[in-house]
């Protein structure tokens, strides 16, 4: 029964790197890009670390697991918004596509001090 729910959650968090790989090689711009890799990626991994520490079956491997599917959980959002900050400020384009740009104002209110107090 272990090896079933071993093989299940290897090969589910497979499927979701295998998607998040997809979406970085067919989404137009860098941050759709990011949104398919930073969840589905991170979704995974953490269900590969679940399998692995469940196939190991011990608490030390079992407790490493859970710390470093937390630790992705908590860090992957934070460095998905810092690599998409970074590439807004850089200039890097939106898909056509594109309906919103909330990032505009915010960046226009951060350049202009007058402009703070306005909001």
């Amino acid at each position: 029964m272990t090896g079933a729910l071993v093989a299940a959650l290897l090969l589910l968090g497979a499927a979701f790197m295998l998607l998040a790989a997809l979406g970085l090689i067919r989404l137009p711009d860098l941050y759709l890009r990011m949104s398919a890799t930073s969840k589905a990626a991170t979704l995974g991994a953490s269900l590969i670390l679940a399998g692995a520490g469940l196939h190991f079956g011990t608490a030390a491997v079992a407790g490493r697991a859970v710390v470093v599917i937390v630790f992705l959980f908590l860090t992957a959002p934070v460095a998905a918004h810092a690599i998409g900050r970074a590439g807004y400020r850089r200039g890097s384009p939106l898909w056509e596509g594109t309906i919103a740009d909330e990032m505009r104002e915010a960046e226009a209110r951060r350049r202009d001090p007058e402009r703070r107090n306005d909001a």
